[in-house]
C-alpha cells in the first residue's frame, strides 16, 4: 500500500515538473526570440519578396547578388538588409528590416532618375491596424474607397484584404492591394513618382561641369546618406569628412548626391560644402 502511495506521489511530482518545463518553453517562444534561439536551438527566420517593373532586375542583399526579380526567399536571418535592384542603367536601393516569422514585400518601378521611380514596401509587426507613410509626405490616403487622412497616418482596420490608394498633387497615384493578418500591424511605405507633365516641365540647365560637394566635419565623425530627404529616411550608407560627392540636386536643407559606387541619396546640406567650379 505504501509503495503505491509513493508511486503516485512520484508521478505527480514528475507531471508537475513536465508542466513547468512546458510552460517555460512556451514563454520563451512567445516572448523572446533570442532566448529561444540560445536555449532551445530554434533559429528565427524571416522572408522577403520582391517584384519590379521591369522584371529581371538583379537583386543584391548587403552587396551580394542573390537572384533576379521576381525574387522570393523565406529563410533569411532576422536583421536589417540593404536591398539594391539593378536593370540596365536603372536602379533602386534602400534598407528593410525583417521581423521574425514575417515576410517583407517590396514592389518597385525602377528608373534611371529618382523622380520617375516609385514603389512600396509592406512589412508586419506585432500589433493591430495599418500605418501608411509616403514620400513626399502629406499624401491623401483612401482605404477601400474611404478617405482616412494624410500621411503619415495610422488607423484601425479589419483583418483581411484591403485596397489602399495614395495620391498627391503633381504625383502619380499609387494603388496597393494588401492583406492584414490577425494580431499584426501593417506598415506601408510608399514612394510616389512625378507625373509626366511635371517631369516635362522641369527645366534642365546646361551643365558645363559636374558639380561636387565635400563633406565637412560632423559631431559623429560621419554623415548619413539617406533614402529620402528626412531624418526618418532609412540609411543607405555613411560618408566621411573630406569625401567628395557628386551633387545632383539642391533641396534647401537637403542635397541629393551620388556616391562613387553609383548609389544615390540625400545628405544634410549643413554638413557639405559646394566645391567652386574651376575657371
Amino acid at each position: 500500500m505504501s509503495m503505491k502511495i509513493e508511486y503516485n506521489v512520484s508521478m505527480k511530482k514528475f507531471l508537475i515538473w513536465v508542466l513547468i518545463l512546458l510552460s517555460l518553453m512556451a514563454l520563451l517562444l512567445r516572448f523572446s526570440n533570442q532566448l529561444a534561439e540560445i536555449f532551445l536551438g530554434i533559429k528565427q527566420t524571416s522572408g522577403i519578396s520582391i517584384l519590379s517593373d521591369p522584371l529581371g532586375a538583379i537583386v543584391f542583399l548587403d552587396g551580394k547578388e542573390v537572384g533576379k526579380t521576381p525574387f522570393d526567399s523565406k529563410n533569411l536571418d532576422v536583421k536589417e538588409y540593404t536591398v539594391r535592384l539593378e536593370k540596365d542603367k536603372a536602379f533602386w536601393q534602400g534598407k528593410v528590416k525583417l521581423n521574425a516569422g514575417t515576410v517583407v514585400a517590396i514592389k518597385r518601378d525602377i528608373a534611371t532618375d529618382s523622380a520617375s521611380s516609385a514603389g512600396e514596401i509592406l512589412s508586419l509587426n506585432r500589433g493591430k491596424g495599418i500605418t501608411i507613410i509616403s514620400n513626399p509626405g502629406g499624401a491623401e490616403v483612401e482605404i477601400d474607397g474611404r478617405i482616412i487622412g494624410k500621411t503619415p497616418v495610422t488607423t484601425d482596420i479589419n483583418t483581411g484584404g484591403h485596397t489602399i490608394s495614395v495620391s498627391h498633387i503633381n504625383y502619380l497615384n499609387r494603388s496597393i492591394r494588401a492583406d492584414l493578418p490577425a494580431n499584426f500591424n501593417l506598415t506601408v511605405s510608399v514612394d510616389l513618382s512625378l507625373s509626366e507633365a511635371d517631369l516635362e516641365a522641369i527645366e534642365v540647365p546646361a551643365i558645363t561641369q559636374t558639380p561636387e560637394v565635400t563633406v565637412k566635419g560632423t559631431p559623429t565623425g560621419f554623415l548619413r546618406l539617406r533614402y529620402k530627404p528626412s531624418l526618418s529616411g532609412s540609411e543607405i550608407a555613411k560618408v566621411k569628412p573630406g569625401d567628395t560627392l557628386i551633387l545632383l540636386e539642391e533641396l534647401g536643407a537637403w542635397d541629393r548626391i551620388r556616391l562613387p559606387n553609383g548609389a544615390e541619396g540625400y545628405v544634410s546640406s549643413s554638413y557639405v560644402e559646394k566645391i567652386p567650379a574651376k575657371s
